[in-house]
């Protein structure tokens, strides 16, 4: 199972978790902005993972983050086969004004 950490007032979280949704058996969906343990419990892997640096160095908050079941960290939706908010693969306007499932 793939830890997503995110929240919902990031765009880009956002359109990760709208990939995930009925995809419960293989993503767990952790929304940082509900509660203070989530909060924490992210904190704690960016305050310690190397993977957040350039984040942090930019003012990034890092999310989404994707943590695997053998504990590798990631914020490249593409290493959790999925489509990245933005990129050629992604959805346009016009698609998500049609309903494109994904979008």
């Amino acid at each position: 199972m793939i830890k997503v950490y995110g929240m919902p007032t990031c765009p880009y979280c956002d359109y990760v978790h709208e990939q995930i949704k009925g995809r419960e058996s293989e993503f767990t969906y952790i929304n940082i902005g509900e509660n203070i343990r989530n909060m924490s419990a992210f904190t704690r892997l960016r305050d310690t993972n190397p993977v957040f640096d350039r984040c942090k160095e930019t003012g990034d908050v890092g999310i989404p983050a994707f943590v695997f079941e053998d504990g590798r960290v990631s914020i490249d939706p593409a290493d959790a086969g999925l489509v990245e908010y933005g990129s050629p693969a992604a959805c346009s306007v016009e698609d998500h004004r049609s309903g494109r499932k994904g979008c």
